[in-house]
């Protein structure tokens, strides 16, 4: 029993030395810039939602989806339709199609995936329900057009104020 207690208290005693000799080890690489600091996890999941935002803003122009589109649009023809050429040998279930919409719609906290509704055949989307502002509307179209197996978009939403 006596035998035991000895060799737990070293082994303690050495897994201190350790620790120690480690955290002095990783304090001299930050200091003298060996290695740079880790970065947090708050800020690269804060530099993720910056680059995704960014993107999105990328493709609302690029695919004239910007408020000022949409608005013209739902005057001239009630709703909102952009195509996306057609990836070969591209061929997706309709029902994947939907899931994948519907989950950007539960990540984005400015949609609503129960007040859209999302309906696919053979690629062709149509998007029905209502969002707060012409620039969800485009959000929405935006990030059903940027979904694998996606040919069409056609938003119908409409704007109601909560």
């Amino acid at each position: 029993m006596k035998g035991a207690f000895i060799f737990f208290l070293l082994g303690a005693i050495a897994g201190a030395f350790a620790l120690n000799y480690y955290n002095q080890r990783e304090a001299r690489r930050t200091v003298t810039g060996a290695e740079p600091p880790a970065t947090s996890l708050a800020d690269k999941t804060r530099d993720a939602a910056g680059d995704a935002k960014d993107t999105i803003s990328a493709k609302l122009q690029e695919w004239h989806l910007t408020s000022d589109d949409i608005k013209r649009d739902l005057a001239r023809t009630g709703e909102v339709v952009r195509s996306k050429a057609a990836v070969a040998n591209e061929k997706i279930t309709d029902a994947r199609i939907v899931t994948v919409i519907k989950s950007k719609y539960v990540l984005d906290r400015d949609l609503s995936a129960i007040d859209i509704n999302v309906d696919c055949k053979d690629g062709d989307v149509v998007l029905n329900g209502s969002v707060a502002s012409a620039e969800l509307i485009g959000r929405a179209a935006v990030l059903a057009l940027d979904t694998n197996g996606v040919r069409n978009v056609t938003s119908r939403l409409t704007v109601a104020v909560k």
